[in-house]
C-alpha cells in the first residue's frame, strides 16, 4: 500500500497533542525554520499554552489537521490517532516510545503497536518513537527540539532511524544544504523506504542519504531502488546494527566467513546503492552529489603545494579504490607553460609555492590538472584558523577552473576543520565542491562513482521454518547432484567390513569418511588415498557406525568453497572463498544474495584472493571456470527449489581442476516440513 504523504511533509495546519513544554519546542523550531502555517496546541485542561488557549479535544477542532505532533503516553496515543484519521488528517508523528523496541522489558509493545497501526488506516504515521522532520524547502518543522536548519532552495535528504543522530546532523557546518531531515523511528507503519520514494517525487531533492539500522520490507527497498535510478537521483546509504543471521546456531564454515553483515552489504549492491562507514563521509558524500552528481569514474587528479599532501592522498586513496592516471600529453605542456622547469609534472601533482598569490597562474595550473578521463581533479588547500585573507588567491583560483574550464573540481582540506563554513558557501556557490577531509573526500569519490544501476531480479524471500534436520553428506550430495553439481564416485555402507566390500566397487585411490558429524577432519573421520585394502581397518580406526567411501579427485589446481546462509533480514547469502584446509586461515569470500546471474558470480569470484589460482599461476592451469559457474549455478537451483526449508547449504571443498569441479564435501541444513 503506498500512502500519500504530502499532507503530512508540508502542512498548513499542525496539532500539538500534549503538554505546553513540547508545543513551546515544536513553535520554536517552526519558527527558526520559518514556518507560516498555524500550529494549534491541544491539551484536555484548556490552558494557555505558547500564548494560545489550548483545544481540550481533538474534536474540538472545526476543519481538520494536516499533521499532528502526538507528545502523549503510549496508551493514550493511539486513541488520538483513531480520532485524527476519523477527522481526515493528512498524518501524524507519533513521539511515544514503548512499542516493539521495548519488547525486552515490557511483551505488550508488540500488540499495542499493531493497535497503533490499526488506528491509524490509510493515515500515514512517523513513529513511534519518533522525532519528526523538518522540511527547509518549504519550512516546515516538527521537531520538539533544537536544530541547525535554515530554509534552502534545493538540497540532500536525510532519513535516519535515530533521532539523536538527526539532531546532530542538523547541526553540521559543512555547508551542506538539507532540504529535508526526516526519523522514522520504530516504522510501525510508514517505512523508510516508503518514505524514500515520496521524496523521490520532489524535484528540488538532489540526492538521498538513508541512515540504516534494518530494511524491513525488502521488496520496497528494490522498488525505491528502481524508482530513484529512473529519477536519476542518487542514494547512498549509512548502514549500522547487526542482522539475525549471526544469532543462529551456525553448522557450516560460511557463516562465520559470511559474518553478520555480508547480507546487507550484499543487498545494498544489488540495490546500487553505494555505503558509508561513517557520519563525516556519509555527509561529504551527500555534497559531492548535490554539487556534482554521480561520477564516471574513481579516476581523479590532485593537485596541492606539497609533496606531504601529495604522498598522502596517493597512499589514502590505495584503500579507497581511487585511481590517479598518468598526465597526458596535453596535460603535460600545459603544465610546463604554467610552471616553469622547476616543477616535477605527475598526479599527484606536487607545484610547490612559486605561483602562490598569482591568481592567474594559479587558475592556469589548476586547470591542467582538469581533462578527459579525469572524473574529478582535487586542489587540496587549508584555510588556517587564525586569517585565511592570503588564501583568497586560491578560493579564486578555484572558481576560476569551473567558470572557465567546466569540469568538475573540489577543493578539500586535509583536516575537516580547515574548511571554513563561509568559504565553503562561496566554493558552492561558484559551483565548485567544498569537501573538508581528504579521507572524507576520497570516500566520496568512491561512493559517487558507485555502479549505481539497481539488479531487477528481486531477491529469494527465505521461509521460516527452524532447521531441525541435517541431512548426512551423502543425503546432501544426492539433492544437490539432483540439481547438476558434480560428485565423485561413491558407496554408503554401514559397519566397517561392509565398507570393505563396497570399495571394491570404486576405482582408488579412496577416501573413507565417517558419516554422522558436520566437521569431519576435526574429528579425525576423513582418510585419504586408501586402497580397497585399507578401508576395513581405516574404518575401525575412525569407529562410526556409517561410512562414505569415494574415488579422490585427481589434478586439482585449486580448492573453493560454495556456500549460502538463509538470512531472515536480507534473503539467502551465497558465498564463495578460498576452501578446504585454507578456510578460515585466510577468511578470503565474497558474497552474493540469491539469484545472481553467471556474470555476477564470475565478477565475485574474480575479486577473491585466491582468484590468480583459478586463472592459472605461475605457469600452472587454469581452472575450468565454466564447470566452476556450473557447481555454484547447482547449489542456487537447489535453494531456488527448497528456499521454505533450506536453512545452509556448504560445499568444501569444491575441487577445481582444467577439466572440471568436484564437490568432495557437502552440507545441508534444512526444516523437516
Amino acid at each position: 500500500m503506498t500512502r500519500n504523504l504530502s499532507r503530512l511533509l508540508n502542512p498548513r495546519s499542525i496539532a500539538v497533542i500534549g503538554g505546553g513544554t513540547w508545543c513551546e519546542s515544536i513553535m520554536h523550531a517552526a519558527q527558526r525554520i520559518g514556518y507560516a502555517g498555524q500550529i494549534v496546541p491541544v491539551h484536555p485542561s484548556g490552558k494557555v499554552i505558547a500564548g494560545q488557549l489550548a483545544l481540550r479535544r481533538i474534536n474540538d477542532w472545526s476543519g481538520t489537521f494536516d499533521a499532528a505532533f502526538i507528545g502523549i503516553n503510549r496508551h493514550a496515543t493511539i486513541e488520538i490517532v483513531e480520532s485524527l484519521h476519523a477527522l481526515g488528517a493528512g498524518g501524524a508523528v507519533c513521539f511515544a516510545s514503548g512499542f516493539t523496541e521495548a519488547m525486552a522489558e515490557d511483551a505488550s509493545g508488540t500488540d499495542l503497536q499493531n493497535q497503533l497501526v490499526r488506528a491509524a488506516g490509510n493515515m500515514p504515521i512517523l513513529g513511534p518513537n519518533c522525532y519528526g522532520f523538518i522540511n527547509a524547502l518549504d519550512q516546515v518543522a516538527i521537531w520538539p527540539d533544537q536544530h541547525g536548519m535554515v530554509p534552502v532552495r534545493r538540497g540532500v535528504a536525510i532519513l535516519t532511524q535515530s533521532s539523536n543522530i538527526a539532531i546532530n546532523l542538523t547541526m553540521q557546518q559543512r555547508a551542506l544544504p538539507i532540504a529535508y531531515m526526516v526519523t522514522c523511528g520504530n516504522m510501525a507503519q510508514t517505512s523508510q523506504a516508503e518514505i524514500a520514494m515520496a521524496l523521490l517525487d520532489d524535484d528540488r531533492v538532489s540526492a538521498i542519504g538513508l541512515h540504516v539500522e534494518g530494511f524491513g520490507d525488502l521488496r520496497q527497498w528494490e522498488a525505491l531502488a528502481r524508482k530513484a535510478d529512473r529519477r536519476g537521483i542518487p542514494l547512498v546509504a549509512l548502514k549500522s546494527g547487526i542482522s539475525e543471521q549471526a544469532q543462529q546456531a551456525a553448522v557450516s564454515h560460511t557463516a562465520s566467513l559470511a559474518g553478520s553483515d555480508a547480507g546487507a552489504q550484499a543487498f545494498l549492491d544489488r540495490l546500487g546503492i553505494a555505503r558509508l562507514h561513517g557520519l563525516p563521509e556519509f555527509l561529504e558524500t551527500l555534497k559531492l552529489l548535490h554539487c556534482t552528481g554521480r561520477l564516471q569514474s574513481a579516476r581523479i587528479a590532485s593537485i596541492s603545494c606539497s609533496g606531504g599532501e601529495a604522498s598522502l592522498i596517493a597512499d589514502l586513496a590505495q584503500t579507497r579504490g581511487v585511481e590517479f592516471p598518468a598526465l597526458s600529453e596535453p596535460q603535460m605542456l600545459h603544465l610546463r607553460q604554467a610552471l616553469g622547469p622547476m616543477v616535477a609534472l605527475a598526479n599527484p601533482l606536487d607545484y610547490h609555492t612559486y605561483i602562490w598569490r598569482d591568481t592567474d597562474t594559479m587558475t592556469r595550473a589548476w586547470a591542467g590538472m582538469t581533462g578527459d578521463g579525469i572524473a574529478m581533479t582535487f586542489s587540496i588547500v587549508d584555510y588556517p584558523t587564525t586569517n585565511a585573507a592570503d588564501w583568497a588567491c586560491a578560493t579564486q583560483a578555484a572558481l576560476g577552473v569551473r567558470h572557465t574550464i567546466g569540469a568538475p573540481f573540489a577543493v578539500v582540506s586535509t583536516l575537516p576543520e580547515l574548511m571554513p563554513r563561509d568559504i565553503a558557501q562561496e566554493l558552492m556557490d561558484g559551483g565548485v565542491v567544498p569537501l573538508a577531509g581528504l579521507n572524507e573526500a576520497l570516500a566520496a569519490v568512491q561512493a559517487a562513482a558507485f555502479d549505481h544501476i539497481p539488479d531487477d531480479n528481486p531477491v529469494l524471500l527465505p521461509g521460516t521454518a527452524p532447521p531441525d534436520m541435517l541431512l548426512s553428506e551423502a543425503d546432501a550430495k544426492s539433492a544437490l547432484a539432483t540439481h547438476g553439481l558434480i560428485v565423485p564416485a561413491n558407496r554408503q555402507a554401514v559397519g566397517a567390513d561392509a565398507a570393505g566390500r563396497m570399495a571394491g566397487q570404486l576405482n582408488g585411490p579412496l577416501v573413507l569418511k565417517g558419516l554422522g558429524m558436520a566437521h569431519k577432519s576435526e574429528h579425525g573421520a576423513v582418510r585419504l588415498g586408501l586402497n580397497a585394502d585399507q578401508i576395513v581397518t581405516a574404518a575401525h580406526d575412525i569407529g562410526t557406525d556409517e561410512f562414505l567411501i569415494e574415488e579422490m579427485v585427481p589434478g586439482g589446481v585449486a580448492e573453493i568453497l560454495i556456500g549460502v546462509v538463509r538470512d531472515p533480514a536480507h534473503g539467502f547469502v551465497l558465498t564463495m572463498g578460498a576452501g578446504g584446509v585454507l578456510t578460515e586461515l585466510m577468511q578470503d569470500s565474497v558474497s552474493l544474495l540469491i539469484p545472481s546471474t553467471r556474470g555476477q558470480v564470475e565478477a565475485a569470484l574474480s575479486r577473491l584472493k585466491c582468484a590468480p589460482l583459478l586463472a592459472g599461476y605461475r605457469g600452472k592451469p587454469a581452472t575450468h571456470m565454466g564447470a566452476i559457474l556450473d557447481a555454484v549455478a547447482a547449489v542456487q537451483a537447489y535453494v531456488l527449489a527448497n528456499a521454505h526449508s533450506v536453512s545452509e547449504v556448504e560445499i568444501n571443498p569444491l575441487i577445481c581442476t582444467p577439466d572440471g569441479a568436484i564437490a568432495v564435501d557437502a552440507l545441508i541444513r534444512k526444516a523437516q516440513i
